[in-house]
């Protein structure tokens, strides 16, 4: 079997690439539509008690709809392609970005802001100067679960004609070609696991640079 889905990557090499570049590409959009918007409500969550409550309720209650449905109910509403496919992955992947950048913000020691504004630190200032920094640490660790659960959710988006490696997968499902669809399939779990790995020695440096935190040793 190994050797067959070998063979196909190397037949079909350009076929491969092109839906990796797509796959790529939708990860991509998604992932800075989450981040821009997650770390805006985020934000504003902070300030306002009551969105805070409604914008993680509603953001828990998405993650619970299995993504197949949600696809199916948008197609119904904006159509089959990619707007459907970005929607989507958009509405799920802002769970872990909401919540991390809200928890994080929120947890930054009081006695640090209040000897902050002490200092005559603007609300400016404390924001992105002292409770950003601080709350990095936590922000990127939803940001890395964010972007490994947009890769492998772009693998559903083929199905509403969005394209990507889903396409392999469906390809082999609708033709009985077992090894096309795990070729596919194996595509996205290395894109995934290249990805967090790289993802995650970024977020040892972050944690080393503002919470102090040393590598352990065995």
């Amino acid at each position: 079997m190994l050797g067959r889905i070998f063979s196909l990557y190397m037949d079909r090499f350009p076929f491969f690439l092109e839906l990796m570049g797509q796959h790529i590409a939708i990860t991509l959009i998604c992932v800075f539509i989450i981040t821009v918007v997650g770390l805006c409500l985020g934000i504003l969550m902070t300030k306002h008690v009551l969105l805070a409550g409604i914008v993680l309720r509603l953001t828990s209650f998405l993650y619970t709809i299995p993504s197949i449905a949600l696809f199916g109910i948008l197609v119904s509403i904006s159509g089959i392609g990619l707007k459907s496919a970005v929607i989507a992955i958009v509405l799920y992947g802002l769970l872990p970005m909401v919540r991390n950048t809200y928890t994080g913000l929120k947890e930054v020691n009081p006695d640090i802001l209040e000897a902050a504004i002490g200092m005559g630190t603007s609300g400016w200032q404390l924001l992105w100067i002292i409770r950003f920094p601080l709350a990095l640490p936590i922000i990127f660790s939803g940001f890395r679960t964010m972007v490994v659960m947009t890769i492998a959710l772009g693998g559903i988006a083929s199905f509403i004609g969005a394209g990507g490696l889903g396409r392999a997968i469906w390809r082999g499902i609708s033709t009985n070609f077992p090894e096309m669809t795990i070729a596919g399939s194996l595509l996205i779990a290395l894109f995934a696991i290249i990805t967090d790995l790289i993802l995650e020695v970024v977020e040892k440096q972050v944690r080393k640079r503002y919470m102090g935190e040393e590598e352990s040793h065995a």
